[in-house]
């Protein structure tokens, strides 16, 4: 599938799954030695790809009709920081805003909270687009592959725009099973020796390692 169809298929899939609304979050994704991301003012809902930009990895405009999102440079910046990632997606989901604004790190409710590299840190607040909000997030991402955004939203970052969509939605989940198991009472957390053990056990049984088929 085309990476054009593949950046719009992820837009719709996030804002199907309610993690975005409006113009709210975008994404990206590596085409050769290039990023095509998600235009200036977009609607992930309503993604084409007239909407999409291909960008140079310093963020020179290559070609389309509209300038790229606001948040070029945080996309760029995890280019930059982690070589290996294929593709970016935030989101301004409304659980992972709650835990954010409440706390400093997603607290490990559930041990798929390996999957994303261990408990999901929350990056300072900075100013949407801003090179600070770029460094603060590339920080909280290190041995990660999600955050939190005081104040803002979540990012992930995967091989493809698949598994980045699949790792944003997997930070909203927990989040929202955080705050609702916090209005009932004192959440039981996982420890570090508990969360260990799940990811051994991730590993001898090659669980989740599928390969990521195109297209959400």
């Amino acid at each position: 599938m085309p990476a054009t169809e593949r950046l719009v298929a992820a837009g719709r899939r996030l804002a199907a799954g309610g993690l975005v609304t409006g113009t709210s979050g975008n994404l990206s994704m590596r085409v050769g030695e290039d990023v095509l991301v998600t235009g200036s003012g977009t609607v992930l809902g309503e993604l084409t790809p007239a909407d999409l930009t291909l960008v140079s990895a310093t963020g020179e405009v290559l070609s389309g009709d509209l300038p790229p999102t606001s948040e070029l440079p945080l996309h760029l910046a995890v280019y930059t920081a982690f070589p290996a990632v294929g593709a970016v997606a935030h989101a301004h989901s409304p659980a992972s805003i709650a835990v954010g604004l409440t706390h400093d790190v997603l607290p490990p409710v559930h041990y798929l909270t390996v999957r994303l590299g261990g408990v999901v840190r929350v990056a300072d607040y900075a100013t949407f687009g801003s090179p600070e909000l770029a460094r603060s997030v590339v920080d909280a991402l290190a041995d990660r592959s999600a955050v939190l955004m005081r104040n803002h939203g979540s990012v992930a970052h995967g091989e493809t725009v698949e598994q980045a969509c699949e790792r944003l939605e997997l930070v909203e989940w927990l989040s929202d099973v955080y705050a609702r198991a916090a209005t009932l009472g004192t959440p039981r957390l996982l420890d570090d020796d508990e969360l260990a053990a799940a990811e051994a056990t991730f590993t001898r049984l090659n669980y989740g390692r599928r390969s990521y088929t195109p297209g959400c």
